[in-house]
Parts: C-alpha cells; sequence; structure tokens
C-alpha cells in the first residue's frame, strides 16, 4: 500500500460544546484500554453544564496521566444519545471523512507506536500530562482511504468473532450454573432432608469434610528475583478470577531449569485454581478458574498467590468450581479470608470445610455430562487469543504499510 505519516494535527480539529443547557448527566472516562467508561469522578454538586458534550462520531482523550499509565486514553464515541466529559478533556473531530476513517484513525490510536510517541512528549508533572499541541504534533501512516477502509474491515470480521465468542462463552457457562441450581440448590418435595454439616440436605448427597477427601492442595513459587520476560510460563492471581481470565498483556514467566525442579504448583490442564490472597482488609472476594486444551499453555506454573485443588478428575474439578462459588462454601471462605490484616485463605482454611463430595458419584456425573460445555469454553478462549493476536499482527502491520 502507499503509506505516509502526516501529523495527526492535519486532520482533526479541536471541538469545544459544554452541555450549557444540561443536555446530559451522563459523565464519562476513558479507560487505558481506549474505551468509554461511567466516570468514578464524584461529581455530586458539580456543575455539569462546563462538562464537554460528546457528540456520536467525536473523539475524546484524558491528556493527564499519561507520562504515568504510558498510554493516552481516547476513543472515539458512537453512542446516539450524548454524553459529557471533565473539561479537562480535548475533544476533537475529523475535518475530512473522505481522507481518513475515523474507526481507522481509532486503530492507529491502538497501536502501541503511538502511546510510545505519547509518553516521548509527556511534560515534568507528576502524571505526566500532553498538551494538545503535542497530539497534534503526533505523527499516524495514511494509507489511501480505500485501504484504510479494508484494514478496518478486517479488523471488525476479527473483532465480531471474538465477541461472538466471548457470548458462546458466557451462554455455555450460565447454562452450566443452572443445571447446578437445579440438581444441587433447590430438591424435591418428596426428598428425604437430613442434617448436615451444610445444613438440611437431601440424604442422597454425600457431604464430607475436606480432609476426608482425596484431594492435591498446593501452591506455586517464584526465584528469588521473581518473573522474567521469558521462558516457561508462570500465572499469578489475575488468572484465578474466572473462566478465561487470561490477558496475555501479562504474562510473566520463570526460568526453564527453575521450573524443571519445582516440585509443586505446575499446573497441566482441568485443576480448579483458586485466588489465594489479596484485596482490602476484612473484604476477601474468593475465585476460581480452570484451564486445558492447550490455552493457554499445554503447561504453565503459578506464583504464590494461587491454590491448585485437584480433585483428580476434570469431572470432578469441573463440579467443583460450581460448588465453590455456591453459598455452600463462597461465604465462608469470604468470612475466612476477610479476617486477617492481609486478606486471603491458607490451605487449613480449605481443610476447614465441609462439602458435598466432588469425588461422589452424582457429583462427577453431573460434571461429566457437563464436562462438553467446559471443553468447548476453553477451545473458545484458545481461538480468541489466537484472535487476538491476529489483531495486533493487523495494527503492527498498519505502521509497516503491508
Amino acid at each position: 500500500m502507499g503509506l505516509t505519516y502526516e501529523p495527526l494535527g492535519k486532520y482533526v480539529r479541536l471541538v469545544d460544546e459544554r452541555n450549557t443547557d444540561i443536555v446530559t448527566e451522563s459523565v464519562l472516562g476513558i479507560n487505558i484500554d481506549k474505551y468509554f467508561m461511567p466516570s468514578v469522578a464524584n461529581v455530586i454538586g458539580t456543575d455539569l453544564s462546563n462538562y464537554k458534550l460528546l457528540r456520536k462520531g467525536r473523539f475524546a482523550c484524558n491528556p493527564m496521566h499519561v507520562g504515568r499509565d504510558g498510554r493516552l486514553p481516547v476513543s472515539r464515541y458512537t453512542e446516539d444519545s450524548p454524553a459529557i466529559v471533565s473539561p479537562a478533556y480535548f475533544m476533537f473531530e475529523i475535518k475530512d471523512e473522505n481522507e481518513i476513517e475515523p474507526e481507522y484513525l481509532m486503530l492507529c490510536f491502538r497501536r502501541p507506536d503511538f502511546d510510545r510517541m505519547c509518553w516521548f512528549r509527556t511534560d515534568a508533572s507528576v502524571r505526566g500530562g500532553i498538551t494538545w499541541e503535542d497530539v497534534c504534533a503526533l505523527t499516524i501512516p495514511v494509507p489511501p482511504i480505500s485501504e484504510q477502509r479494508k484494514i478496518v474491515h478486517d479488523y471488525q470480521v476479527i473483532t465480531d468473532r471474538i465477541e461472538l465468542l466471548r457470548k458462546m462463552n458466557e451462554n455455555l457457562e450460565i447454562t452450566v450454573q443452572t443445571e447446578f441450581n437445579n440438581a444441587f440448590l433447590t430438591f424435591p418435595e418428596d426428598a428425604n432432608l437430613i442434617d448436615t454439616k451444610l445444613g438440611m440436605l437431601p440424604d442422597y448427597l454425600s457431604v464430607k469434610s475436606f480432609k476426608d477427601i482425596i484431594v492435591r492442595v498446593e501452591n506455586g513459587s517464584r526465584p528469588s528475583g521473581g518473573a522474567c520476560d521469558h521462558g516457561f510460563p508462570s500465572l499469578g492471581a489475575d488468572c484465578a478470577k474466572g473462566l478465561g481470565c487470561y490477558d496475555e498483556t501479562k504474562a510473566k514467566y520463570v526460568p526453564e531449569e527453575y521450573a524443571r525442579n519445582m516440585k509443586r504448583g505446575i499446573v497441566t490442564g482441568y485443576e480448579l485454581l483458586a485466588y489465594k490472597d489479596g484485596g482490602t482488609p476484612s473484604n476477601f472476594i474468593p475465585d476460581f478458574s480452570i484451564y486445558g486444551e492447550g490455552y493457554p499453555f499445554e503447561s504453565f506454573a503459578i506464583n504464590e498467590h494461587v491454590f491448585i485443588i485437584d480433585f483428580g478428575t476434570p469431572a470432578s474439578n469441573w463440579f467443583a468450581y460450581f460448588l465453590f462459588r455456591s453459598k455452600y462454601v463462597y461465604g465462608e471462605l469470604a468470612a475466612l479470608g476477610g479476617k486477617s490484616a492481609i486478606p486471603g485463605i491458607s490451605q487449613s482454611d480449605l481443610e476447614a470445610l465441609y462439602l458435598i463430595d466432588p469425588t461422589s458419584d452424582l457429583a462427577t456425573s453431573f460434571g461429566n455430562q457437563y464436562l462438553p460445555f467446559l471443553r468447548n469454553i476453553l477451545i473458545n478462549c484458545k481461538e480468541i487469543l489466537s484472535l487476538n493476536k491476529m489483531q495486533k499482527h493487523l495494527l503492527s502491520s498498519i505502521s509497516k504499510g503491508a
């Protein structure tokens, strides 16, 4: 493609329309992933008439934290109903959409090269701000408009596929959650209820102490020097916060030799992972995940902030994923984890639990019945990971003109 680099100011102009007539009270901010979100600022009692009015098609950016975050939070507003942003934001629009495609410009803003250029131009303030003049001086690659539209189309095809897979995963998990609730949280009227450590439950449910169930419990570690940029994958607490929660931008590794010598904390697939510690005082939020099918790696290590809880089979672990998030376990873990100054749970906390036995015939039957749902979720996650890489390659190719 024919490719030239041009200053951004050639294609955009500053807009300063205020919310004088209080058209809306919907205050938005922009996160570092470059998406609009409800503002976290306390605007109670604030005069919103001075806020900038954001209409469909306009861009806005927060110039105040670029040095600190290493990114320029910028996004294009696509909603029909107007919103408002802080008076400190820059708001701008494209001068001529026959010269630059709006969504193509947004893709330019998503390039790591763009954020790197922004960072170099930040001022000496604590947060590192950037001026409008410096924003306008930033250069962007500008191929012919037909090439811009093709790039936007290709990127959108990938985006749509990612969203479809995520929605499929959401529906698959909701389906299994509903079936778990029906089978293990509500019971037939003629069920013979007996008193157990978990309350009145049908006599066909096997309730056992965690210590009386054959289960592998362990956490991992990292070398004294911490994680490194390459080697054997090592995931931390973020990996135990729901299905498909791996963020490749936060990938960490340990030296291969260190991993070979690890006696504990290696995940090979379908083990239950539990969030071990972290949060604010008196507020521990338990969470869990399962990995497999080569997602995000065929094998990886965990660090000291994650528990592996393995009941011996994928079916039992899949059942346990819903059990540990249910009223039988979740509240107990939240209470135990919130007692210490540094919130978290220990192995002795786990051993103090009573459970519907995940290794019982009824539990493993449930797990086996719905295990294909988990496999599909993990396979979809693996495809999403590949699609994310395709999107990054596409953004990278913009700079190279290929």
